[in-house]
């Protein structure tokens, strides 16, 4: 029998399939947004604008990358470029309401995906669930070093 640990490699592999909630049983109206653009949007939403060095260190990201990734977003107008509120020299991005909109669209779409995987889950399972995924993120970020940001 495997151990534990290898149960949850296993089901962590297979997880790794269905990564793209917003698709699942969704149709047309489910993800809109590429997965690297959602995670990144997340991101400047939940910790306000955010500078491309700012951007590296909170991805472990090398900054061509990130330049390529937020000037892709800027075209779309989902990103737009602001003078540090801080006063700093480096510029910011912060979500335009577009981005915002599209952000939110994109969120009520994983939210949808959930509903449906987890509608014969009594809401102590979902709640128990969601507590262990917490946990599990948790613990990579402190020995990543790289926390994200939650309500």
């Amino acid at each position: 029998m495997a151990s534990p640990t290898h149960q949850v490699a296993l089901e962590f592999l297979v997880f790794s399939r269905h990564r793209d909630l917003g698709q699942v049983g969704n149709g047309p109206e489910g993800s809109q947004l590429e997965r690297g653009a959602y995670v990144l949007l997340s991101r400047v939403d939940a910790q306000g604008p955010m500078s491309i060095g700012q951007l590296s260190d909170a991805f472990g990201l090398d900054v061509s990358t990130l330049n390529r990734q937020t000037a892709a977003l800027h075209r779309a107008g989902l990103l737009e470029r602001i003078p540090d509120p801080d006063g700093g020299m480096a510029r910011k991005f912060r979500l335009t309401e577009e981005g915002r909109r599209r952000l939110e669209q994109e969120r009520q779409a994983h939210v949808r995906a959930l509903d449906l995987v987890m509608a014969d889950w009594p809401e102590q399972d979902v709640a128990a669930f969601a507590g262990y995924l917490r946990r599990f993120n948790t613990s990579i970020e402190r020995i990543d070093g790289r926390d994200w940001p939650r309500p």
